[in-house]
């Protein structure tokens, strides 16, 4: 009993040094944000790497995240809800909720632990000293153009996974469930609302900060060699993911009750 109490102490205060960790280095990028008109080069090129690397991974995951999607509401709506109203169901799932956080977690594990493991190798073979030697502020170098570049990339990338959801749900709603096209193209235009799509958007661009600070926080603290290098890539994802999800719920409650909310 002690022995798991001890453990679960452990891993509380490792959370909090880490979250504690999080802050400061936002703090530090804020204030590197100085910068960003002679980092423009190194902005570019992360986002191409997070953005372009991203497409094949989120283009999967949202055709089957719409394709479930209308699967899902086709079967709940059936001798209950007409079916006029699919295509609103599996559009409004799909710009609130299952775009910004399927698309997150995905992009979160890939780039999350790319930052953190390509860090981490700088870090613990010293070319992150050889940088503070030569008077290169490594926070506005390596860990502001990822989190820059995160923070747009990944609205971007949820509007891509929005719009392909969408049709993968209109592929399977006329190929698979007989309902026509029109019917769910009506649905999709018949509650649409702006503000679904805005506060979609604000949570992937948290969501973009969180995966960013994640990766860039745990590979900036790596120590130990490749055995460090690799628990840091791993921790970033865990972190990632599941403030992820917290945020998600908090943005929800934040946005769609208080800003949009009635």
């Amino acid at each position: 009993m002690w022995i798991v109490l001890e453990r679960l102490g452990g891993s509380v205060l490792s959370t909090l040094v880490d979250l504690g960790r999080l802050g400061l280095l936002l703090l530090q990028i804020l204030r590197a944000f100085l910068a960003i008109p002679r980092s423009m080069g190194l902005i570019f090129r992360q986002m191409l790497i997070i953005g372009n690397g991203s497409i094949p991974l989120v283009l999967v995951t949202s055709v089957f995240t719409g394709a479930v999607a209308t699967v899902q509401a086709h079967y709940q709506f059936q001798d209950y809800v007409p079916l006029r109203f699919l295509g609103t169901v599996v559009a409004k799932s799909v710009m609130i909720e299952l775009g910004p956080a399927l698309t997150a977690l995905v992009v979160g594990a890939r780039v999350g632990a790319s930052i953190a493991a390509e860090l981490g190798t700088m870090k613990v073979t010293e070319q992150i000293d050889a940088l503070e030697m030569m008077a290169i502020d490594p926070v506005r170098y390596l860990a502001m153009p990822r989190f820059v570049a995160a923070c747009i990339m990944l609205p971007m990338l949820t509007i891509f996974s929005d719009a392909v959801a969408i049709l993968g749900g209109l592929f399977v709603a006329i190929n698979a469930l007989d309902v026509a096209p029109k019917i769910f193209i009506d649905g999709l235009r018949l509650l649409f609302q702006a503000q679904d799509l805005w506060g979609g958007l604000i949570k992937a661009l948290c969501f973009g900060a969180i995966i960013a600070l994640s990766g860039c926080v745990h590979g900036l603290n790596s120590r130990g060699g490749a055995a460090g290098v690799g628990e840091a890539a791993m921790r970033a994802v865990v972190m990632s993911s599941l403030l992820v999800l917290v945020t998600n719920y908090v943005l929800a409650a934040v946005i769609f009750q208080l800003i949009f909310g009635n």
